[in-house]
This record gives C-alpha cells, sequence and structure tokens, in this order.
C-alpha cells in the first residue's frame, strides 16, 4: 500500500474513532441518567436561563444549545411527560408559554454530568490559537472532502438520531 493511501485510511480510522467516541458518551450518558444528551443540555439551559429571566421560552432555550425550536420543542415534550419540566402561561401575552424546571428538574439539574462537547471546548480553549484555527482550517477540509460542508449542525457531539428522536 502506498504511502497516500496509508495516510488516507488512517485519516478515516480517526474520523471513526471520533464518531465511536460521540456515541459511546451519549450512550453511557443516556444509561446513567435516563436522558439523552440533548435533553440533559436542555434542562441545563432551562436551569441557567431560570437563573437570569423571569420567564424562559422553548425559543431562547433553543437559542441558548442552538437547536431549532422544533427540536427544542419535542425535547421539551419529552422532558414534561418524565416530569423534569413544566409548562405554563403566566405572562400578561397568554400566547407566550413559559418553561420551567419541576423539583425532579431542579435536581437533575444540580447534578448533571459535564457532556462530552463541554470537556472538548475546554481542553480546545487550552490551546494556542494558531493551533485552534490551524485545526479548524483541517476540519473544515475534511467536511468538504465527506461532501459534509453544507450539512448544518448544532455545537453538540451527539449522534444525530439522538438530536431529531422526539424520546
Amino acid at each position: 500500500m502506498s504511502e497516500n493511501v496509508e495516510v488516507a485510511y488512517s485519516v478515516l480510522r480517526a474520523i471513526r474513532r471520533i464518531v465511536r467516541r460521540i456515541s459511546e458518551h451519549s450512550k453511557k450518558m443516556a444509561r446513567d441518567s435516563g436522558l439523552t444528551v440533548p435533553q440533559l443540555i436542555c434542562v441545563k439551559a432551562i436551569g441557567e436561563l431560570e437563573a437570569e429571566e423571569p420567564e424562559v421560552t422553548a425559543a431562547m432555550v433553543a437559542q441558548q444549545v442552538q437547536l431549532s425550536p422544533a427540536t427544542v420543542t419535542r425535547i421539551v415534550d419529552r422532558l414534561e411527560h418524565v416530569g423534569l419540566v413544566a409548562r405554563e402561561r403566566r405572562s400578561k401575552d397568554r400566547r407566550k408559554v413559559c418553561l420551567s424546571l419541576t423539583n425532579a428538574g431542579i435536581e437533575r439539574f444540580q447534578t448533571l454530568p459535564t457532556p462530552l462537547q463541554d470537556k472538548f471546548v475546554e481542553r480546545l480553549m487550552g490551546l494556542e490559537a494558531s493551533d485552534r484555527l490551524a485545526l479548524l482550517s483541517a476540519l473544515n477540509r475534511v467536511t468538504e472532502l465527506m461532501e459534509a460542508d453544507q450539512i448544518d449542525a448544532a455545537p453538540l457531539l451527539v449522534p444525530e438520531q439522538d438530536v431529531k428522536s422526539p424520546s
């Protein structure tokens, strides 16, 4: 095998390791907490927003976690179903639905595990700015080579089905 082909396969193995790490971490967090990573991130966002804002909406959560409002609404449906989030109309504008953590949600919020992307960002910020930019450039090139540069993606390290799933 030529050196060029060997390098290409090494790049593919590195990508596969990243994908597997994301999948394994998501499965472990789901096993340990009973919630998907996007659900945990939404609980975290609601808890943090409640500390700062008198009223928290799904749109505010969507902006905070960088997911679409429709996706956040599906996630909140599931969180409400399991008793972690409550919805209520308490604003002067009765069309506005506000979100809040229930007592069980507050308990969960206080013991949230650290998502993989938070650990990654912390480590990435420890690199020199030039190294971060070089890494970004290389990864952007990889997405182009994989014809994935037009895919919209939130900065969550989770398997895509975790973000889209209503459960």
